[in-house]
C-alpha cells in the first residue's frame, strides 16, 4: 500500500502545539520559566505547518518527504513527553501530598528537588530539544514545499454529522440472493451442506450472507452468527456456536475439543441449523477437516453452513456444493451508491458533474464498500472539485501484494487524505484494536479524549463522521427494537479498513501478532497478548496499551509500570487479582480500563493518577473500600463502579469529584451515603442508582443536577420510600428516565413539569401499579421514542395520555387498561399488549392489524379477549415476531399469515382451541413455536 503514515504529520503537530501553547500560558505548570524556548518552537512549528499540506499530498509517492515527516512525527513525540515529563516533576515538588506524609519526609522530598541541579537538567534539555526541532523544521526547504493549499485539490475542512441508523439501500444483490437459495434448495441434504461466497475485499460478501440469514427459507431454523478472522481458532468457534444455540447469558468456555463435540451434539441433534462462519482465512487443509468434522457430530439434523472467504482455495476445500463467487457490481450499480451516498440529486448543478461522478465510479472496480466510502467524500466536495478527486495518482500508487484489492483500498485511501487532519487520527487510533473486535463507542471517545485526539464532547461527531464514510460500521445486535435503551453502542470495522488504518498509523503500533513490526521503531501504541510479563524497552515510551485475549492471564505487577508516556491503559480481557502499587507511577495516564478487580482494595497510589478522567472497575464484588483520598484525581469525568457490591460507602472526599460527568453505581446493593455528596456532583450527565438498596430518599440533591440527560433510579431504595417525584421537575435535560419498580414499591405520582421534558426518547415506569394517573402534561412528550408502562394497571385515561405522542416506535402496555392506541401511531415497530385487563379486544386488534404497518415485534400472549386474528394482519410485511401463547380461546389464525416473508418466531404455545394450524404458503412448513 502506498505510504499513509507521514499523512499524520499535521495532526500530531497540531496536538503538540496546543500543549506548547498551554505551557506558555500557564495552563501547564512547570519548574522553570521556559518561554522562551517553547515561543521559539511554537514558531518553528508554525513555519512547517504553513507547507505540510503539500508535504503530505507528496508523501504518497516520494519517500525522501515521507522520511522528513516521520522524522518530525517522532521529534514531537519527543517534545510531548519532555513537556509532560518537566510539569511531573513540578508537581511533584508544588504539590506534594503533606495529608499523607510527616513533616520530616515532606522536607526530605521538597529540599533536593529545589536544588539548581534539575533545573539545569531540564534548561539543557530542553535547549538541545529546540535545536533538534530547528533542524528538522529547516529541512522542509530543500523539499520546496508549497504553502496553503493547491486550489485544484479537494479539501474537507469538516464532514457534517451524520446517522447511519438508516443503512443505505442495498444495490445490485437480489439477483445474487436468489442464486444461493436456489442452490441451497437444489443440494440440501439431511446432514451437512457448506457454500461458501468468495471474492475480493469489500464487495459485499458478508452483506450477502446476512441477506441468506435472513430470508424467510430460514425462518424454521435455528441461525448462528460467528465471526472468524484471520486467526482461525477451532476452539472459539466450537463454543460460540454452543453459547448461541444454547442462548445462556454466560459464554461457553470449553477448553477440550471433546467437550465441545459432546455438547454440539447434544444442541445439533434433530434440529435445523443454519451457520454463518463470516470471514474464513485457514487454508490448512487439517484445520478445515476439524471444523468440518466439527459441524457434522449431530445426528437427524440439517445443518447448513454459509461461509465467506476471500480465497478460492479455501472456499473449495471446504464447499459440500460448488461455491458461490460473488461478483463485481457493474459500474452503473457503482454510480448508483454514489449518488445516493453523495446526496446527488439534490444538488444545483449536478448536471455538469454527472460525467465526472460515472468516471470515478467506474474506479471503484465494482466494488461496494469503495463506492460507498467515496460517495460520502464527494457529498461534501464542490462539484467543481470532483475531476481533481478522480484524476489523483492515489488511483494508480500501491504496493499491495493482493493486487485484486488495489481499486478499494485506493477509494479508501482518497476518502482519508482529503479527512480533516484531527479526524485522521482518531480514525488511524482504531489499528489498536484487533480485526473483527467490537469497540464499545464510549470506550473509544473517552480514548481519543485522553491522546488528545479530540475533546470528549466532540467524541460522538467523530463517530457520526467515521460512520457516514463507512470507515466505522454500527456492529449487528441480536435485537434492533430495543430502542434508547442502556445498552451500549457497539463499532466494528471492515478488514480493509483495518488495514488502512494499521497503514495510516506505520510504524507508530506494535502488534503483537504482527509479523512485520518496524525493527528498530520507537513505538507509540501496543497491542499484547500477554499482560504476565514486563514490557521490553522498545515499547518504554507508548501512549496506549491494550491486552487481548489474556482471560486466563494475570497481571504481572510490572506489565506496564516502566511505560512512563502510558495515557491509555485498557486490562479489560486480563485477569485482575489486584491492581499493582506500580500503578500511581504513570503520572500522563488519562484512562483506565481495569474490571473485574479480585482484591478487596484498590491501591491508594491510584489518586496520584492527577490525570485520569476514566475510571472504570465495574464488576469487583471483593473491593470494600475506596481509597480515602479518592477526590484527589479532581479532573475525574468517568467513573463506572457498577457491580461492586461489596462497596458500604463512599469516601468523604469523592464529594471533590465535581468534574464527574459519568457516574454509575449501579447494583452497588450496600452502598450508602450517596444522597449527601450528590448536590457537590453539579456537571453530571450521567448518573445510574439502579438497584442500589441504601441510598435512602430520593435525594433533594438530584434536582441540582441540572445537567443530567441519563437518570436510572430502577429498583432502588429511592423508589420505594417516595411518594411523589416532585424533586425530578426540574431535570428538563433528560433524555433517559427509568423508574421502574417492583409493584409494591413504585412511584404513586409524576410531577406535572415532566411535560416539560421536550428531549425525553426513553420513559420506562415499568412495575408502578400504585400510580393512578400521568400528568395532564404528558402529551407533551412529542420525542419519545421508547416508553414502558407494563403492569401500571391502576393508571386511568391511559388513551387520552398517549395522543399526540407519533414519535414512539417502542411501547409496552402489558398488563394495563388500554382498549384502543391512538390513530398517530404508525411509526411503532415494537408493541407489547399482554395480559390486558380488559375483555374487549377485538377493536385494538382490528386497529393494529390494519394500521401499524411498520411493527417488528407484536405481543398479544396471555389475552383471554381474543378469539380470532384478521386477515389484514397481512399487512404487516415487517413483522419479525408474534407471540399468541395462551391466548386460550383464540380460534382461528388467518392461513395467509404464512405469506408474511420477514416472520420468522410465532408461539402458538397453550392456544388449544386453534382448529388450524398456520402454514407457510406453498411450502406448508408449520411455523416453529418459539418462547419470546
Amino acid at each position: 500500500m502506498a505510504e499513509l503514515g507521514g499523512m499524520l504529520a499535521a495532526a500530531i503537530l497540531k496536538v503538540v502545539g496546543d500543549q506548547i501553547g498551554s505551557a506558555i500560558g500557564g495552563q501547564i505548570t512547570l519548574q522553570k520559566n521556559f518561554d522562551e524556548d517553547l515561543k521559539k518552537m511554537k514558531m518553528a512549528l508554525e513555519s512547517v505547518d504553513a507547507v505540510l499540506e503539500d508535504a503530505e499530498r507528496r508523501s504518497i509517492t516520494d519517500k525522501s518527504t515521507c522520511l522528513w515527516l516521520k522524522r518530525l512525527k517522532d521529534v514531537m513525540y519527543v517534545i510531548s513527553d519532555m513537556i509532560d515529563e518537566f510539569e511531573a516533576d513540578t508537581q511533584a515538588i508544588t504539590q506534594p501530598s503533606t495529608r499523607k506524609l510527616s513533616f520530616k519526609k515532606y522536607l526530605a522530598i521538597i529540599i533536593p528537588c529545589l536544588t539548581i541541579g534539575p533545573k539545569i537538567t531540564m534548561a539543557n534539555r530542553m535547549e538541545k530539544m529546540r535545536e533538534d526541532l530547528e533542524v528538522i523544521t529547516d529541512q522542509h526547504k530543500k523539499f520546496k514545499l508549497t504553502e496553503g493549499t493547491n486550489a485544484n485539490e479537494p479539501k474537507v475542512t469538516d464532514i457534517r454529522e451524520t446517522s447511519s441508523i438508516m443503512e443505505t439501500q442495498i444495490v445490485g444483490r437480489a439477483d445474487d440472493k436468489v442464486e444461493i437459495l436456489a442452490s441451497l434448495c437444489e443440494s440440501m441434504t439431511e446432514d451437512i451442506t457448506i457454500l461458501p461466497i468468495y471474492g475480493i475485499g469489500g464487495l459485499g460478501k458478508t452483506t450477502l450472507a446476512k441477506m441468506v440469514y435472513n430470508s424467510s427459507q430460514f425462518k424454521e431454523y435455528s441461525q448462528v452468527w460467528v465471526y472468524v478472522s484471520q486467526t482461525f481458532d477451532l476452539k472459539n468457534i466450537g463454543n460460540s456456536i454452543i453459547t448461541q444455540l444454547s442462548e445462556k447469558e454466560k459464554e461457553s468456555e470449553y477448553t477440550e475439543i471433546q467437550m465441545i463435540h459432546k455438547s454440539l451434539q447434544k444442541l445439533l441433534a434433530g434440529k435445523k441449523i443454519l451457520i454463518v462462519l463470516d470471514d474464513l482465512w485457514e487454508g490448512e487443509d487439517f484445520h478445515l477437516e476439524s471444523l468440518t468434522d466439527m459441524l457434522k457430530v449431530g445426528k437427524d439434523n440439517n445443518v447448513v453452513v454459509i461461509v465467506t472467504t476471500r480465497d478460492e482455495g479455501i472456499a473449495r476445500k471446504i464447499s459440500t456444493i460448488r461455491p458461490y463467487k460473488i461478483k463485481s457490481l457493474t459500474d452503473d450499480m457503482c454510480w448508483s451508491i454514489i449518488k445516493q451516498k453523495s446526496a446527488f440529486e439534490s444538488r444545483g448543478g449536478k448536471e455538469h458533474a454527472e460525467k465526472t461522478g460515472k468516471a470515478i465510479a467506474m474506479k471503484c472496480g465494482g466494488v461496494a464498500l469503495a463506492a460507498k466510502s467515496i460517495g460520502h467524500t464527494l457529498q461534501y466536495i464542490k462539484f467543481s472539485e470532483w475531476e481533481s478527486l478522480r484524476d489523483s495518482n492515489i488511483w494508480t500508487v500501491s504496493s499491495l501484494k493482493d493486487t485484486s484489492s488495489i481499486q478499494v483500498i485506493a477509494s479508501l485511501k482518497l476518502s482519508y487524505s482529503i479527512m480533516p487532519s484531527y479526524l485522521k487520527l482518531c480514525f488511524a487510533y482504531c489499528a489498536i484494536f484487533p480485526k473483527g473486535h467490537k469497540i464499545v463507542k464510549e470506550e473509544l471517545i473517552y480514548q481519543w479524549a485522553s491522546l488528545d485526539f479530540s475533546t470528549w464532547q466532540l467524541g460522538d461527531r467523530c463517530i457520526s463522521q467515521l460512520l457516514g464514510l463507512s470507515f466505522l460500521e454500527h456492529s449487528n445486535s441480536e435485537s434492533n427494537i430495543e430502542l434508547y435503551d442502556e445498552d451500549i453502542t457497539l463499532l466494528t470495522m471492515h478488514d480493509l479498513v483495518h488495514d488502512l488504518a494499521r497503514t495510516a498509523m506505520d510504524n507508530e503500533i506494535f502488534v503483537v501478532s504482527k509479523d512485520d513490526n518496524a525493527q528498530g521503531s520507537c513505538y507509540h501504541y501496543a497491542l499484547l497478548d500477554d499482560c504476565s510479563n514486563p514490557l521490553v524497552s522498545e515499547l518504554s515510551k507508548i501512549r496506549a496499551l491494550r491486552f487481548m485475549k489474556c482471560g486466563k492471564i494475570t497481571v504481572h505487577d510490572a506489565a506496564f509500570s516502566s511505560a512512563n508516556s502510558m495515557r491509555v491503559l485498557d486490562l479489560s480481557e486480563c485477569i485482575i487479582h489486584k491492581l499493582p502499587d506500580s500503578i500511581g507511577a504513570l503520572k500522563q495516564l488519562r484512562y483506565l480500563n481495569a474490571p473485574g478487580v479480585q482484591h478487596t482494595t484498590i491501591p491508594d497510589s491510584i489518586t496520584k493518577l492527577s490525570k485520569l478522567i476514566y475510571l472504570d472497575i465495574h464488576g469487583s464484588p471483593t473491593i470494600v473500600e475506596l481509597p480515602e483520598s479518592i477526590g484527589d484525581i479532581e479532573g475525574l469525568m468517568y467513573l463506572n463502579l457498577s457491580g461492586c457490591s461489596g462497596l458500604a460507602k463512599l469516601p468523604e472526599s469523592f464529594r471533590r469529584l465535581q468534574t464527574l460527568v459519568h457516574l454509575d453505581l449501579s447494583n452497588c446493593s450496600y452502598v450508602g451515603g450517596i444522597s449527601v455528596l450528590l448536590g457537590n456532583l453539579t456537571k453530571l450527565q450521567y448518573l445510574n442508582l439502579s438497584h442500589c438498596q441504601r441510598i435512602g430518599n430520593m435525594p433533594v440533591a438530584l434536582g441540582i443536577l441540572s445537567k443530567l440527560e441519563y437518570l436510572n433510579l430502577s429498583f432502588s431504595s429511592c423508589l420505594e420510600r417516595c411518594q411523589e417525584a416532585e424533586v425530578l421537575g426540574t431535570l428538563n435535560k433528560l433524555e433517559y428516565l427509568n423508574l421502574s419498580s417492583d409493584k409494591y414499591h413504585g412511584l404513586l405520582k409524576l410531577p406535572e413539569a415532566l411535560g416539560t421534558f421536550i428531549q425525553l426518547k426513553y420513559l420506562n415506569l415499568s412495575g408502578c401499579n400504585r400510580m393512578s394517573e400521568l400528568p395532564r402534561s404528558f402529551q407533551s412528550l412529542k420525542n419519545l421514542v421508547h416508553l414502558d408502562l407494563s403492569d401500571c394497571s391502576m393508571i386511568d385515561y391511559l388513551y387520552e395520555a398517549l395522543v399526540g405522542l407519533s414519535n414512539l416506535q417502542h411501547l409496552n402496555l402489558q398488563g394495563t387498561t388500554i382498549m384502543l392506541l391512538p390513530e398517530d401511531m404508525t411509526k411503532l415497530r415494537y408493541l407489547n399488549v399482554s395480559r390486558l385487563i380488559t375483555y374487549t379486544l377485538d377493536s385494538l386488534i382490528n386497529y393494529i392489524c390494519s394500521n401499524l404497518s411498520n411493527l417488528e415485534h407484536l405481543d398479544l400472549s396471555h389475552n383471554h379477549g381474543i378469539f380470532s386474528i384478521p386477515e389484514s394482519i397481512c399487512n404487516m410485511r415487517k413483522l419479525h415476531t408474534l407471540n399468541l401463547s395462551k391466548c386460550i380461546f383464540l380460534e382461528n389464525i388467518p392461513g395467509s399469515i404464512g405469506t408474511i416473508d420477514s416472520l420468522k418466531f410465532l408461539d402458538i404455545n397453550g392456544c388449544y382451541n386453534i382448529s388450524k394450524a398456520p402454514q407457510l404458503g406453498s411450502s406448508a412448513v408449520l411455523l416453529p413455536h418459539f418462547g419470546v
